[in-house]
C-alpha cells in the first residue's frame, strides 16, 4: 500500500505542469501552441525566453525532488524507485492536461540525484557539450539520457536505481521518436532562446 501510495502521489506531483501554468498565467498563451508543441522548460526558453524556460526547469526539477523524497518516507527505495518513474510518467502524459505534457528530460536529470552524484555530472556535461557543439537540445537530451544508463550501472549500489534510469531514458527516447526522425532526415532546427530570436532571423 505504502508503494501504492508512492507511485499514485509521484504521478499527480508529475502531471503539474509549470509550462503551462507559466505560459497561460503570464503570457495568456499554451505553451504547447507554439514552438515544438511540447509543455517542457526547452519550449518555454524557445517561446518566452531564458527567465520563462528556467523557472520552468527548476519547478520541474523540485516536484521530481518532492516526489522522491515522500517515495523514500512511504516506502524507502522502492518508494524512490517507484516514485521516481512515475513522476516522470506524470510529466510526460499528465491526467489533467490531455495527457499531453513535456519529455521528461528536466525530471530524468532530478531522478539521477538519487542515484548518485557522478550520474547527474555524466549527464549535465553531455547534455551541455552537445547543445553547445550541435545546438540541437533534442540531440543533447537523447545522449544525455543515453549516458546515464552506463554512468548508472557502475554507481548505483542499488540495482534497482540502475532499472529507474534504464526505464527513465527509454521514456525520454520515446518521447523523443519525432525528433529522432527529423534528425536522421537533416530537418531538426537549431534550438535559440526567444530573446534571441531576431539576432538570428
Amino acid at each position: 500500500m505504502k508503494i501504492l501510495l508512492s507511485a499514485v502521489i509521484a504521478y499527480v506531483l508529475g502531471s503539474i505542469s509549470f509550462s503551462i501554468f507559466l505560459s497561460k498565467s503570464f503570457f495568456r498563451k499554451d505553451v504547447r501552441e507554439g514552438g515544438s508543441g511540447n509543455a517542457g522548460a526547452t519550449n518555454m526558453a524557445r517561446s518566452f525566453g531564458k527567465l520563462a524556460g528556467a523557472l520552468t526547469l527548476v519547478g520541474d526539477v523540485l516536484k521530481t525532488v518532492l516526489a522522491i523524497v515522500i517515495g523514500r518516507a512511504l516506502a524507502g527505495d522502492w518508494g524512490i524507485v517507484v516514485a521516481g518513474i512515475c513522476c516522470q510518467l506524470g510529466h510526460c502524459f499528465p491526467a489533467y492536461h490531455h495527457f499531453k505534457g513535456g519529455k521528461g528530460v528536466a525530471v530524468g536529470l532530478a531522478i539521477t540525484f538519487a542515484v548518485g552524484w557522478q550520474v547527474t555530472v555524466c549527464v549535465l556535461v553531455v547534455f551541455i557539450l552537445t547543445a553547445v557543439l550541435t545546438k540541437k537540445v533534442s540531440l543533447a537530451s537523447l545522449l544525455a539520457s543515453i549516458s546515464a544508463i552506463p554512468a548508472a550501472y557502475f554507481v548505483a549500489s542499488d540495482k534497482r536505481y540502475f532499472w529507474m534510469i534504464l526505464i527513465a531514458a527509454a521514456v525520454v527516447i520515446f518521447r523523443h521518436s519525432e525528433n529522432i526522425s527529423r534528425l536522421i532526415k537533416g530537418e531538426e532546427k537549431d534550438f535559440h532562446f526567444a530573446d534571441n530570436k531576431k539576432g538570428k532571423e
